[in-house]
């Protein structure tokens, strides 16, 4: 602030940037948070069983926001497990969100300050990351924010009221709620594949390697979370190599 009491010019702009990018976030988030909504509701259902009530489960779906980690969570609670144990499974799980944070940090601007690199950290998650990484250019992390804060309530409020009246529901009517999440995949994923035909073809090769790894006797004994580590990598690092992208993303955005 000035002698006049005036907000100098450049910080003005940022704020108005920050808010732009947030609400536009937002947005984009609303398809997440229907997804989120529908499963965290049966998620909600399975920690009422193991005799959770809505505010442990509210608790764990704001510091998790982890569909299967939760899920091998509640199932671990169940049977008793001891906390190494659930630490341990839970970490294993979700050990490909470390591949998808080291994926973000290309799309960071370098002058980015740790508070918000931390900040983002909290965000990754399957759909949040997608989301993210197909902006053109350096990600603003209030988009990032803005996305996250409406996934993450609908993915809080769907745990509270599964554990709440979950179980006036029939069991089928519970289970089809699940349909929504391959609707918001599909809302994440058709955008990029028509813009950009590579991305489609990823897209199409990455699903026969996942169903492969569902039918082939030896690949089917690999636990859901190193099928998706090693899926990335080799997927990732294939499209790297046939087609790189420019070390700017600035650059990127420019030559589409």
């Amino acid at each position: 602030m000035n002698q006049s009491g005036e907000m100098p010019a450049a910080a003005s702009s940022e704020n108005k940037s920050s808010g732009s990018w947030f609400l536009k976030g937002m947005l984009a988030g609303i398809p997440i948070c229907m997804g989120y909504y529908a499963v965290s509701f049966a998620l909600g259902i399975a920690a009422r069983n193991t005799g959770m009530n809505a505010l442990q489960s509210f608790v764990m779906s704001l510091t998790m926001v982890a569909s299967a980690g939760q899920f091998a969570a509640i199932g671990l609670i169940g049977a008793g497990a001891g906390f190494i144990e659930m630490i341990t499974t839970t970490l294993i799980v979700n050990l490909r969100y470390f591949l998808m944070s080291c994926s973000l940090t290309q799309k960071l601007d370098p002058s980015m300050k740790p508070v918000h690199r931390f900040g983002l950290a909290y965000c990754i998650t399957d759909e949040i990351f997608g989301l993210s990484v197909s902006v053109n250019g350096y990600l603003h992390p209030f988009y990032t924010y803005g996305i996250t804060f409406v996934s993450v309530s609908g993915w809080c409020a769907g745990t509270v009221l599964g554990v709440i009246v979950g179980n006036i529901l029939p069991a089928a009517a519970a289970d089809a709620m699940g349909v929504a999440m391959y609707g918001m995949f599909l809302a994440i994923i058709i955008p990029p594949a028509k813009k950009n035909h590579f991305v489609g073809g990823l897209v199409a090769v990455s699903m026969l390697g996942s169903f492969l790894f569902t039918v082939l006797p030896v690949l089917r004994s690999v636990s859901s979370g190193f099928r998706v580590i090693i899926l990335t990598l080799v997927l990732a690092g294939a499209a790297a190599l046939i087609r790189p992208i420019p070390s700017d993303p600035d650059e990127e955005e420019e030559e589409q």
